[in-house]
């Protein structure tokens, strides 16, 4: 039995062959990947219903953090994409770059990983590849994830969406996973609770939707936090956002450690939050909702859309706790690689 990572799982031959039976398909294969296709054939959506599709890479370091794995990031950050165009996650791919002696073992717990967290959102993992490179030309390993998912009629989410008057939400805690993955790879000690909020948002999703159908969109704000997010979101609508810093719910812990290391908690990224924007008569539907799920307990509607001044262009204000306005921006450069 292969105890780490080797050239030859890359090769195309026997050692390879054994990786994908005893690691990958041990761990989450179906009738569709058991086919041992290089392409997965899948059902044909319902007439009128569109496919949704994404892809996104992972690379954080540690490969393992409090609250989840470079695994369970890799669905949880593919099937939140798919899901905020308002579709059905359905099938995900996933392709692995392994460094030569990365331990199978943790190989692996990565894929065990994986496949729970697409049982929970109740997506299959249906087609892969993998890759090895040379001891010290990767770090251990990299993960990419494509998602794809049925779109219902009717169904048109998007930042271009926003109006004047509507309300924004997000689903709980910002800031969470961002000071973990600092916590860790700086062994700093901030709180004993604190770990990542990596989740799956899909079931979220559609609960908002099913509850406020007049919502204009969803997003993810991952890297560059929720500031870079409601900056993208103004600017695609070409309007002003207005934030009241009270509103924002963030932990203690997370307050604390981005006091002492000169971060701003609302550009620091998440993984297991949406935020929302929706029309202002259904914003308690879409808040209750959010508050049913166990992913958004901690949900607040924290700003609203208003219009833009033409002259000087879609702006995002924040409305601070001393009484004060200042200009949100986005985060310049990367405040913390490798953080997905």
């Amino acid at each position: 039995m292969d105890t780490t990572v080797m050239l030859g799982h890359g090769s195309g031959g026997t050692m390879m062959k054994r990786i994908i039976d005893d690691v990958f398909f041990a761990a989450y294969a179906g009738d569709e990947l058991l086919r041992g296709d290089d392409a997965a054939v899948l059902p044909t959506p319902a007439p009128g219903e569109r496919l949704a599709f994404s892809t996104d890479s992972f690379v954080v370091t540690p490969h393992f953090f409090p609250g989840g794995d470079i695994g369970r990031l890799a669905v949880c950050g593919t099937v939140n994409d798919v899901a905020t165009s308002g579709a059905t996650p359905r099938y995900l791919s996933c392709g692995f770059i392994l460094e030569e002696g990365f331990p199978i073992d943790d190989l692996k717990r990565i894929c065990a990983s994986m496949a729970e967290c697409a049982r929970e959102a109740g997506v299959a993992l249906v087609t892969g590849d993998t890759k090895v490179v040379n001891r010290g030309h990767g770090d251990g390993v990299f993960v990419n994830t494509s998602g794809v998912g049925t779109l219902a009629p009717g169904v048109e989410l998007g930042g271009a969406q926003c109006r004047p008057g509507d309300k924004v939400l997000v689903t709980g805690t910002l800031g969470d996973h961002g000071i973990t993955i600092m916590s860790c790879r700086e062994s700093l000690s901030f709180s004993s609770d604190l770990e990542s909020d990596a989740a799956p948002l899909n079931h979220l999703i559609a609960d908002v939707l099913a509850a406020a159908p007049h919502t204009r969109c969803f997003r993810d704000p991952t890297r560059g936090g929720l500031a870079s997010t409601l900056n993208e979101l103004a600017a695609q609508s070409g309007t002003d956002i207005t934030v009241d810093e009270d509103a924002v719910p963030v932990k203690p812990a997370v307050l604390g450690a981005c006091e002492m290391l000169g971060y701003d908690p609302l550009q620091v990224a998440n993984e297991g939050k949406m935020v929302c924007v929706v029309a202002a008569e259904e914003a308690d539907a879409a808040l209750a909702a959010m508050r049913a799920n166990r992913y958004g307990a901690d949900a607040a509607v924290i700003g609203e859309v208003a219009a833009s001044q033409p002259e000087r262009g879609s702006k995002v204000f924040l409305r601070t706790a001393f009484g004060g306005t200042r200009i949100l921006d986005m985060l310049v450069g990367e405040q913390l690689p490798r953080i997905c």
